[in-house]
């Protein structure tokens, strides 16, 4: 396994970078756009993998289309002793996509995918018992998730 100060090659940086933008790839385009072979590309590729610097594939979703036209991120603050309850619920709830403990005031921050204005209130209703919350709808993603510099 790669130590994390490693550093990896100006090659694998772009095999990063053409999988992060494509995962379903073919191996033989992988190859073809690095000027490599194939079985080359392969081992590289299979190296990455087994180093767990790919540690997954996945298809990127439209949450519209799937009827989530809202995003909101929800700030939570845990009641006292509350915490663990607080991120088990986060663990279970389904519109929670994604989570982050953070440190500052609040414990976590939440992108939460929902139907409606009165679905958030839904959602952020479930944790009235146990933390603090403070929401705020997005409006636009101007920077999606992407790779840090890899060199």
């Amino acid at each position: 396994m790669l130590a994390l100060n490693s550093s990896i090659d100006a090659l694998d940086a772009r095999i990063l970078g053409l999988l992060a933008d494509e995962g379903r790839l073919p191996m033989s385009e992988l190859a073809r756009r690095l000027g490599l072979s194939s079985p080359s590309t392969t081992e590289r590729v299979r190296r990455l993998e087994s180093d767990g610097v790919v540690r997954r594939y996945a298809a990127e979703l439209d949450l519209v289309r799937l009827g989530y036209p809202l995003m909101a991120l929800v700030r939570l603050r845990p009641v006292p002793g509350r915490l663990r309850d607080v991120e088990a619920l986060l663990q279970k709830t389904p519109e929670c996509i994604e989570c982050d403990k953070v440190t500052g005031e609040d414990c976590f921050v939440a992108r939460v995918a929902l139907r409606s204005i009165q679905h958030l209130d839904e959602v952020l209703e479930a944790f009235a018992d146990c933390a603090e919350t403070n929401s705020a709808l997005i409006k636009s993603t101007p920077v999606v998730r992407r790779l840090p510099p890899l060199r």
